[in-house]
């Protein structure tokens, strides 16, 4: 077993909090990943968190080792792997588990699996996102069918994603839940000293440029070849226009030809890893996100909170973060020209800008607070031990999809 600290979390005669196992596929730098810590940290008042990871530690997940966090590798092999179900089920017993919580439908997979046929433990299963294209599975239907158990809950982390559940996975539309990604608003609000203008003249950026900041990984789904498309178009028409891309992935080296051949070296930074996205924030002026697929995107978000306007796609999740015309412009996918219209318009229009951002960071206050989303999780965990405490599911589902989901989003 690999942990920082065999006896800081191990479970004692008067350590009373219930055991919960994490099931993830690992623990790099990601919005689940983010969320499994915050989770793991923040609700152990309550709960006595431990991790499985599926395929590898991690960044995140080699610091919640050292912070002495039980973090245990499955070391999970290609195709329908039982002996990992086995070392989860062995790993989950060992250290006591009363509840898994499986994040993405593989680990959910291998959660339910790791029961065998007479095992209850019951498997809460997130659902973050959704790969593309995303399309109907009708064996994985029926498998997630046969196996799901009536003590197991289903959560989807927005109404996009709780429809492909239903539409995709074959899971049935009356166990879905939804509970909305938060953040930590406090935290970014804390923006550093004078951070606007120490950003800007690390990036040589001019105090009166128009900045656009995306942070994303550099990925194929997040489609940084229409953002930087959509940016040379839109320079045309604003001018001291920059674009700070923030993140590293398999895309940089595409990313770094096109701006080359398309000679925006001087207009698009590629900044890498940053941890200081607070700082980042402050010192943009509006929020860019070009992707094909998304669930609910914790830096969306983030720039919310931030009061940042949002320009963005309207796949996934992303319709119900950015409402069209109030708190930001959302665009067809891979459609660079209606991105570039949203950025020429939030420059052209500084009462706009300004009126979006404040109603952004609302939103982001009043929806999708860190507080929020794991004061729901806590609510399901009791929920799960307690069976006869819970709440109908459709009326939960009726009152946090009709409260959520703006109701004049962009289609």
């Amino acid at each position: 077993m690999i942990q920082a600290n065999p006896n800081h979390l191990r479970i004692k005669p008067t350590d009373e909090r219930p055991t919960v196992c994490h099931v993830i596929h690992a623990l790099g730098v990601g919005g689940a990943e983010v969320l499994v810590d915050q989770m793991v940290r923040l609700l152990s008042d309550e709960f006595r968190c431990v991790v499985a990871v599926l395929d590898e530690i991690g960044e995140i997940g080699e610091r919640l080792q050292r912070d002495g966090f039980i973090v245990e590798h499955l070391h999970r092999q290609p195709g329908i792997d039982r002996g990992c179900a086995r070392r989860l089920r062995e790993f989950a017993d060992r250290e006591g588990a009363k509840i898994l919580h499986a994040h993405q439908y593989t680990p959910f997979f291998q959660a339910m699996l790791s029961r065998g046929l007479l095992g209850r433990r019951p498997v809460v299963f997130t659902e973050h996102g959704r790969h593309f294209p995303d399309l109907p599975s009708r064996k994985r239907a029926v498998v997630n069918r046969l196996m799901l158990r009536s003590c197991d809950r289903l959560i989807g982390c927005g109404g996009a994603v709780r429809q492909a559940l239903i539409d995709n996975e074959g899971l049935p539309e009356s166990r879905i839940e939804v509970i909305y990604n938060g953040v930590d608003l406090q935290a970014l609000g804390k923006s550093s000293p004078n951070a606007r203008a120490r950003i800007r003249a690390e990036f040589g950026y001019e105090a009166t440029d128009f900045v656009a900041v995306l942070v994303a990984r550099l990925h194929e789904l997040k489609d940084h070849q229409t953002a930087l498309r959509a940016i040379d178009q839109a320079r045309k028409s604003i001018p001291g226009l920059r674009l700070l891309l923030v993140g590293e992935g398999d895309e940089r080296p595409p990313i770094s030809q096109t701006i080359r051949e398309r000679g925006l070296q001087g207009v698009v930074t590629l900044a890498g890893t940053r941890k200081d996205i607070a700082d980042l924030l402050a010192a943009s002026d509006i929020f860019l996100m070009s992707s094909i697929s998304e669930g609910i995107p914790l830096t969306v978000i983030e720039a919310m909170a931030a009061h940042r306007p949002v320009v963005a796609t309207a796949v996934g999740g992303l319709p119900e973060l950015v409402e069209h015309g109030v708190t930001g412009f959302l665009a067809p996918p891979r459609d660079h020209a209606a991105l570039a219209a949203g950025l020429v318009q939030l420059y052209s229009d500084c009462e706009l800008r300004e009126r979006m951002a404040n109603l952004a960071a609302r939103r982001a206050e009043e929806k999708f607070s860190l507080d929020g989303m794991l004061n729901n999780y806590r609510n399901v965990y009791h929920e799960v031990l307690t069976p006869n405490s819970r709440r109908s599911l459709r009326e939960r589902n009726a009152t946090t999809l009709s409260s959520l989901i703006p109701t004049g989003s962009h289609s």
